[in-house]
C-alpha cells in the first residue's frame, strides 16, 4: 500500500466512510510478510529508492510474489539477474500483467513503466569492449528505473584509444560516468584523467586466466592515480548505477 492509499484510507476512517475494523484488515493484508522474504516496504520512504529483486538464487515462484507486493508500492520494480528461462517462467505466472518484460541484454526483468527522468543530468554508460556490455547493460536498465537519463559509450578501449576520443564530447557532458572494463581495467584511469565529473569504475569478469575474473581489473581500478575515480564491485552493474543515480540526483 502506497503512502498516498495510507492516507486515503485514515482519511476514509475519519469522514466515518470506513470503520476501524475494515481498515485494520486491509492495512494487515497489505503488511502480510511472504513465508520465504520479509520485504522492506519502507525502503522508498526511507532513502528515496524502492527495494530491488535479486533475482540469483530465487526460484520464479518466489520472484512471482514479491513483485505484485512491491508494484503495490512503487510504480516500477526491477529484478536482477534474472536467466531468460525464469523471467519466462514469471512473465507465464503474472500473465494478468502486461508490463512485466525482460531484457535479456540486462538479464532484468522490469515490471512497471520506466518512469520519466526526473532531473536533467546525465548519467554515461562507458565500456571498454563489446563483452563488458552485459554489466553495463545491467547498469543502464538500473540507472534508467531509477528515473536517470543515460548515454551508452560502448567498445572505446584503451586498444583502440581513438575510439575513445572521438566520444568524449558525449562522456564530458554527463554529470556522472560509469567505466566498464575487464581485461587490464586500464580505461577508467584514463577516462578520470580527461573528465570533471565522478567516475565510478565498474570491473568486469572478462579476460584470460591471469585476469582472475576480474580481480586484475579491481585492482588496477582500486590503485588508479586518477582523482576522482571510486570503484565497486566486479559485475555490480546495479551497485554502480545507484551510486551515480544519488550523485545524478543531488
Amino acid at each position: 500500500m502506497t503512502p498516498a492509499e495510507q492516507r486515503d484510507l485514515l482519511q476514509a476512517v475519519a469522514d466515518h466512510r470506513l470503520d476501524v475494523a475494515a481498515a485494520d484488515q486491509q492495512l494487515t493484508a497489505a503488511q502480510q510478510p511472504l513465508d520465504f522474504a520479509n520485504l522492506d516496504l519502507e525502503r522508498p520512504q526511507r532513502t528515496g529508492y524502492p527495494e530491488t529483486v535479486f533475482g540469483e538464487g530465487k526460484t520464479a515462484e518466489q520472484i512471482s510474489q514479491i513483485i505484485p507486493r512491491l508494484r503495490a508500492q512503487t510504480p516500477v520494480v526491477l529484478c536482477t539477474r534474472v536467466t531468460a528461462a525464469k523471467a519466462q517462467a514469471v512473465q507465464q505466472r503474472l500473465a494478468d500483467r502486461q508490463d512485466v518484460r525482460y531484457v535479456a541484454a540486462a538479464r532484468c526483468l522490469v515490471a512497471g513503466e520506466i518512469p520519466t527522468p526526473t532531473t536533467t543530468g546525465t548519467i554515461a554508460i562507458v565500456t571498454a569492449g563489446t563483452s563488458d556490455i552485459p554489466v553495463a547493460e545491467e547498469a543502464a536498465v538500473t540507472a534508467q528505473a531509477f528515473g536517470n537519463r543515460i548515454s551508452r559509450v560502448y567498445d572505446v578501449g584503451v586498444a583502440g584509444i581513438h575510439r575513445l576520443f572521438a566520444k568524449l564530447d558525449v562522456i564530458r557532458q554527463a554529470k556522472v560516468v560509469i567505466v566498464a572494463a575487464g581485461m587490464d581495467g586500464a580505461l577508467a584511469s584514463v577516462v578520470g584523467g580527461l573528465v570533471a565529473s565522478p567516475v565510478i569504475a565498474l570491473p568486469t569478469s572478462i579476460g584470460y586466466g591471469s585476469s582472475y575474473h576480474g580481480l586484475s581489473a579491481l585492482l588496477t581500478m582500486l590503485n588508479s592515480c586518477a582523482e576522482g575515480v571510486t570503484v565497486v564491485n566486479i559485475d555490480n552493474g546495479f551497485g554502480a548505477a545507484y551510486a551515480a543515480s544519488v550523485m545524478n540526483h543531488l
